[in-house]
């Protein structure tokens, strides 16, 4: 019977992902912009170019054919031109049956020039949110919970961006801590419960990610920020520094929040198993913990931030620029926010297994 019930389910998470796919693969009636639909590929020419550093590329133009599969023009087949490096660095090579959103200009109600602004992403995505919901369902209950801190989360992050738009970038600081400790009450109540290992565990990760954010600041002020470029940020329309210092709460929470809560979790039982313990023998208990979690966690954000800075790393090398030019333009300020990090894992050990032992005395464990 249980094996049966596993099946079903495992069935019915496939059938209604595959809908889903389907239907996204066949929803251009819902864009406004133009989606089409590539039928056909012809390369004109291939040019090779060749820089003042002696890297050698291909400049290739290729003329597509294509459906077009919404509005007015719908099933209409249009030819558009296309022309990409074989770097595709800045471009993208455009192969038959991929579907693509367009940018049609008119003329008399006709359309003049058709030109390809990106591909229609949204299947790959969708595949990918379904695998994950699939996965988290059949995790049952624990799951659940998961997928909806997920859900909560993500739509509060997307407030805590409109409000900084509308303020127009004033407090952004402010706004994304607040807004932190709000993701961390969210995701500890759905993960642990209104319990007081919530507690526990939200109070050492706001202070072991707030203190390692002060010391940073600290160092920032008496160095007068040497070194540091804040002008290297992409994209950034307002102030750089309270924008990094954003950025660096949120990036510090999740891995001090992973470990806070292994080790608290972990002490609490061990004072419930055992509720003589001394604090002197938790807190030897938390720091073996904290040494066993802080090496993975301090790994993963570091190769989180390699992977994100690596490919604008080999392009500026491959550009003549030296190591040291390169690695303040693209890799400094992330190996800072990943240093940061670092301290408030650290510092997560100590502070953990300090709470733990104050709030869980004896005779009120049983209420964890």
């Amino acid at each position: 019977m249980y094996w049966n019930k596993k099946v079903i389910l495992v069935l019915s998470i496939v059938l209604m992902g595959l809908a889903a796919v389907f239907f996204v693969k066949n929803d251009a009636f819902l864009y406004q912009t133009p989606v089409g639909r590539i039928e056909s590929v012809k390369k004109i020419s291939k040019t090779v170019q060749i820089d003042n550093f002696k890297n050698q590329d291909y400049s290739v133009r290729q003329q597509l054919k294509v459906k077009i599969l919404n509005g007015k023009e719908r099933n209409r087949i249009i030819t558009v031109n296309n022309e990409y490096t074989k770097s595709q660095a800045t471009d993208l090579k455009y192969r038959k049956g991929q579907t693509v959103l367009l940018h049609l200009t008119r003329h008399h109600h006709q359309i003049k020039t058709a030109t390809i602004t990106d591909l229609k992403r949204d299947v790959p995505l969708t595949i990918l949110i379904v695998m994950v919901i699939g996965l988290l369902i059949m995790m049952k209950s624990t799951g659940l919970r998961a997928l909806l801190s997920l859900i909560l989360n993500t739509i509060l992050f997307f407030i805590a961006v409109e409000i900084d738009v509308q303020q127009e970038g004033s407090g952004v600081f402010w706004i994304f801590s607040g807004i932190a400790a709000v993701f961390c009450a969210v995701t500890l109540v759905l993960v642990l419960g209104w319990n007081k290992k919530m507690w526990v565990s939200f109070t050492t990760t706001m202070l072991g990610t707030f203190i390692a954010v002060a010391i940073s600041l600290l160092v920032f002020r008496l160095t007068n920020n040497g070194g540091l470029h804040f002008e290297t940020m992409e994209y950034v329309t307002q102030n750089p520094e309270p924008l990094f210092l954003a950025e660096t709460v949120l990036g510090s929470l999740g891995a001090v929040m992973d470990e806070s809560t292994d080790i608290i979790v972990s002490l609490a039982k061990l004072r419930k198993e055992n509720p003589l313990i001394s604090m002197k023998q938790l807190w030897i208990s938390g720091r073996n913990i904290g040494k066993t979690i802080m090496g993975p966690l301090l790994n993963v954000l570091f190769m989180i931030f390699m992977a994100d800075t690596f490919s604008m790393m080999a392009l500026y090398l491959r550009n003549g620029n030296g190591w040291g030019y390169s690695f303040e333009m693209n890799m400094q300020l992330g190996f800072v926010q990943s240093l940061i990090s670092g301290i408030g894992i650290v510092l997560t050990v100590p502070i953990a297994s300090w709470l733990v032992g104050i709030f869980f005395k004896k005779g009120a464990v049983q209420h964890a």
